[in-house]
């Protein structure tokens, strides 16, 4: 066999074995989304991407390998999602726009992956995750105080904490709310958490960031 057949087999393998992960962490995560991670089996995964159960214990010896995968490149993309949406804030963009446009992100990615927070947020997920979650909240509230010191200078750390604390705790609760709905009534839960936000923080920032007169209000 020619030397360049040789290397190509492997390359081969190695691209068949990696759209076989990614079929495998696609059923998963539709799995974890309906059942929740603690009842979800590799049978089940198993049969929702078509496959046979040995099939899947060829890449993956446990239900717990599998939501660890998932789980490390959701944080992954997570990050780069917040990394975009908390950037630095130009003090002349009203306080309305840039609230909606991090929400807007956050919410987008939520949505498009649903098993993130079924995988953080439930009651048994398992400890490598939990960790590495623990990890993506204390980076995002700093995020967070990050862009609330240049906007009040004269804050004291403390405060400065609490108040990132009630941001985020304000979106967490939201988004339970949001992703409970679909179509024009999700529009409107996600319209409500920017209006709970703007109101919070208008008072704090609201001299320091551009305004406007009124809130939308939800339709």
């Amino acid at each position: 066999m020619p030397a360049n057949q040789e290397k190509e087999q492997p390359r081969r393998r190695q691209a068949r074995g990696e759209r076989r992960i990614a079929q495998l962490l696609e059923a998963a995560a539709a799995v974890f989304t309906t059942t929740g991670y603690t009842a979800a089996s590799t049978n089940a995964i198993a049969r929702e991407a078509g496959v046979s159960p040995g099939t899947l214990y060829q890449f993956f010896p446990n239900k717990e390998a599998i939501a660890i995968e998932l789980g490390d490149r959701l944080i992954h993309e997570m990050r780069e999602t917040y990394g975009e949406a908390l950037a630095p804030v130009d003090p002349t963009t009203p306080l309305e726009e840039a609230v909606g446009s991090a929400v807007d992100r956050f919410i987008a990615f939520n949505c498009e992956h649903p098993v993130f927070f079924a995988l953080m947020h439930g009651p048994d997920i398992p400890g490598r995750i939990a960790e590495e979650h623990d990890a993506l909240h204390a980076t995002l509230l700093s995020r967070i105080e990050g862009l609330l010191a240049a906007l009040l200078p004269d804050v004291t750390p403390a405060d400065l904490t609490r108040t990132a604390h009630m941001c985020l705790g304000l979106y967490k609760a939201g988004l339970e709310l949001v992703l409970a709905h679909e179509g024009a009534e999700r529009e409107a839960y996600v319209q409500e958490l920017k209006n709970a936000l703007i109101r919070y923080l208008d008072p704090l920032v609201g001299t320091r960031l551009g305004r406007r007169d009124t809130l939308r209000t939800a339709p």
